[in-house]
């Protein structure tokens, strides 16, 4: 994703008279100190793209004309660009600070174009600027900033100001020269990196785990999940009769589909689900599902290095399933299914497409289903199956690689 640097004009890049506020006229022009070095090595060592951000009083009236303004102006853009400085785009605000436009800082309307680009990643960008109004646009946009100044009474000012203390957050920086800036910047980068190589080595060793204990009123479930680790084999419980007794929900033929998950997706799973069963297996099997999607959630944790994507087409006897999955961070459920019969014994099929539906909401994936046959217990149990194939597609975790499998950056 891409990063920006929002630099304010006068008082930033160039020196703001303190009589009229205005550069207009070319003797007026002067370069903060070491500005347009460091904009050049931040250009070539750093990784942001440059746009300027200024707010120019009345700008094409008759108190601050723009054949006044732009031989300044250009003057200073072409210095900037003969030392390799090249900035993005220039936005400016003309308006006064009475008529408060949407356009001017620190409103936001001049950087709408950027809100609503997902390739941009604001919340690592930074609005540089000599006054508080950019530190309050970062804020707005929820970027960092950094406030310069080239007095030190100034900076020491803003050091000591209480007001301050409520967007801090926002502000990382404050400097009196931009030497210092450009150091802040690339130490940031520099240790951005070392974290980033600190997590490729944790995460690729780390195994996937939750645990999740969720209770209402209608049900107490707890999960514990592993993605990286086969279930144990286990003897038949002859207590209650399960073929995994560490798949407990009270309704049997659940039992046996969520064991169809642990042995087909190759992962160790183990439920205890005590529910209202004496009303239906309704919030049993919903809480569940809920439970077991946020679990997969947890586990995958920023998804780094897995598939993502899962897909099986599964046979049984007449029956063919197919599951197509997306650990996009978007829950979607497409549902093709018709059962020639209400219930499985006592298990009503109408709650299968509610576990798929509830699991995608709470996994945050999107999950697409197909199921062509006429045995309805065939139909279930060979989409259970095939949606187990089909996780176990998605969450793999190729060796050597800690990418975060989107263009996004994030899932």
């Amino acid at each position: 994703m891409k990063k920006v640097l929002f630099i304010d004009r006068d008082g930033t890049l160039i020196v703001e008279p303190t009589t009229d506020f205005q550069i207009d006229s070319l003797e007026k022009l002067a370069f903060l100190p070491k500005v347009i070095t460091a904009l050049a090595q931040i250009s070539k060592e750093l990784d942001y793209e440059l746009v300027m951000v200024t707010n120019q009083d009345g700008l094409g009236t008759e108190s601050f004309p723009e054949d006044t303004f732009i031989p300044a102006h250009e003057k200073m853009m072409l210095t900037f660009e003969n030392e390799g400085v090249i900035f993005r785009e220039v936005l400016i605000d003309k308006s006064f600070e009475e008529e408060n436009l949407p356009t001017r800082k620190p409103n936001t309307g001049l950087l709408t174009h950027y809100l609503d680009n997902v390739e941009y990643d604001l919340e690592n960008s930074f609005v540089i600027g000599d006054r508080l109004t950019d530190v309050k646009l970062a804020q707005n946009i929820n970027s960092k900033a950094i406030l310069v100044s080239l007095h030190k009474h100034q900076t020491e000012s803003w050091k000591n100001n209480k007001d301050l203390m409520a967007i801090n957050p926002h502000l990382l920086h404050i400097s009196n020269n931009w030497t210092d800036i450009y150091l802040f910047l690339k130490d940031l980068k520099e240790n951005q990196q070392n974290n980033h190589q600190n997590n490729t080595k944790n995460t690729s060793n780390k195994e996937r785990t939750a645990h999740i204990h969720r209770k209402t009123n209608e049900t107490d479930i707890e999960i514990s999940l592993n993605l990286d680790k086969k279930q144990e084999k286990q003897e038949i419980s002859q207590e209650n009769g399960v073929e995994n007794p560490f798949l407990d929900t009270g309704i049997g033929f659940f039992d046996h589909l969520l064991d169809q998950i642990v042995r087909h997706a190759g992962i160790s799973l183990h439920i205890k689900a005590k529910g209202d069963l004496y009303i239906d297996e309704h919030h049993t099997v919903e809480d569940t599902a809920l439970a077991l999607g946020e679990a997969f959630l947890q586990a995958l944790g920023d998804k780094r290095g897995i598939t993502r994507y899962g897909h099986f087409l599964l046979p049984m006897d007449e029956t063919l399933a197919q599951v197509a999955l997306d650990f996009s961070g978007r829950p979607f459920l497409v549902w093709e299914a018709t059962f020639n019969r209400e219930k499985v014994g006592e298990f009503s099929t109408e709650l299968f497409e509610h576990f798929f539906k509830s699991f995608s909401d709470a996994a945050k994936c999107n999950i697409n289903i197909k199921i062509e046959g006429k045995n309805a217990h065939h139909q279930i149990e060979a989409t259970f199956k095939a949606f187990a194939k089909a996780l176990k597609m998605a969450i793999k975790r190729e060796d050597g690689n800690n990418e975060i499998p989107s263009t996004k950056g994030v899932l």
